[in-house]
């Protein structure tokens, strides 16, 4: 169970967890910014019509043109809602790209590659929803219904999981937490395997570039970095020592391969071949201020750079494979052949 402690004069003062007044709320701030859930996705829908005469919470895109079904628990019973957001599965997986842009469009007010390269920075993917998965939202659930659904993903490799939401207040002041009953990133590996290709060897790398990071200070110090809490973080874990990545500018193309020389540590503690990174000269010195607060510290993979290109070179082609991930493995057959050609790397056997 999540507990929270205010921090005052020093000492600790318990939240009191409650109930939130109207649920209906979470609805408001998730179609608002799905970023509350953990999701990099673009909301299209919000209580979007079934032909089946129900009506789904909230319907989202995700960068790779997947489908997420969110569904609030509301005033049903858990089990309920297990088994409603597994019927409005059956319905979505029918639909197809042009009545996707066509429901889509009339929610956003907006076209959907204008929508998704704001959302994005970079083209809509061709296809539409070649996968889709399923999230409910709930304050808690019945141990039946965890059984169900962790049964679901972990034996059949459905992309099913629960976010519970938890309201605690002290000293007049709310705050609301968000926890996963199932790791994410191992329901989404799992229903990979069903629907995709075998992995390549290769892994996919967000350089997360912009306001507080700068591509020269990775290639110069041999790094790749991510901050902002437990969910970014934990996706650099997945990189040992030896591993080959490549690495992706979001609405550029791929910018870089290289091998992996150490694993996750905070970005105040990684030491280069000139010493502490946070004691070098960093052409984007703001950098240095991602190592605060603790909790959201900017954490960096060591790296081997074997070759790079400047940003306004980046490598790419139509229907390239990107992903909203920080991490993930590189599983299209297309682009690995075209990045292995384009940097020069001797294909694994």
């Amino acid at each position: 169970m999540t507990s929270l402690y205010a921090i005052a004069d020093g000492k600790l003062r318990p939240a009191v967890r409650r109930a939130l007044s109207k649920e209906s709320m979470i609805e408001d701030w998730v179609a608002a910014d799905p970023a509350l859930l953990g999701l990099d996705a673009l909301i299209i829908g919000r209580q979007v019509p079934t032909d089946h005469g129900k009506f789904i919470d909230l319907l989202a895109l995700d960068a790779t043109g997947g489908l997420i079904i969110i569904e609030l628990k509301k005033d049903r019973t858990p089990r309920e809602i297990v088994a409603q957001v597994l019927d409005y599965a059956s319905w979505v997986h029918t639909l197809s790209t042009p009545e996707i842009y066509d429901r889509a469009e009339k929610y956003l007010g907006n076209r959907l590659v204008t929508a998704y390269r704001e959302r994005f920075g970079e083209g809509i993917p061709e296809r539409l929803n070649a996968t889709h998965s399923m999230l409910i939202v709930a304050s808690e659930l019945d141990p039946a219904s965890r059984r169900i659904v962790e049964y679901l993903s972990e034996e059949h490799g459905v992309a099913i999981n629960t976010v519970f939401f938890n309201v605690f207040e002290a000293d007049g002041r709310e705050w609301l937490t968000t926890d996963f009953l199932l790791d994410q990133e191992a329901v989404e590996e799992r229903s990979e395997r069903k629907v995709r290709a075998p992995w390549s060897g290769y892994f996919f790398v967000n350089a997360g570039l912009g306001e507080h990071r700068s591509w020269t200070d990775m290639r110069r110090y041999g790094f790749i970095s991510a901050g902002g809490g437990d969910f970014y973080t934990k996706r650099l874990q997945q990189l040992t020592v030896g591993d080959e990545i490549f690495v992706y500018d979001k609405g550029n193309g791929y910018i870089g391969y290289g091998v992996v020389t150490s694993e996750a540590q905070p970005a105040a503690e990684f030491v280069t071949p000139e010493g502490p990174l946070f004691d070098q000269p960093l052409a984007e010195p703001r950098f240095k201020r991602l190592g605060e607060p603790l909790e959201h510290a900017e954490h960096v993979v060591g790296v081997d750079w074997r070759k790079t290109v400047e940003t306004n070179h980046a490598k790419r082609f139509k229907g390239a494979f990107a992903n909203q991930n920080i991490v993930c493995k590189l599983r299209d057959e297309a682009t690995v052949d075209f990045l292995l050609a384009e940097f020069g790397v001797v294909k694994r056997v």
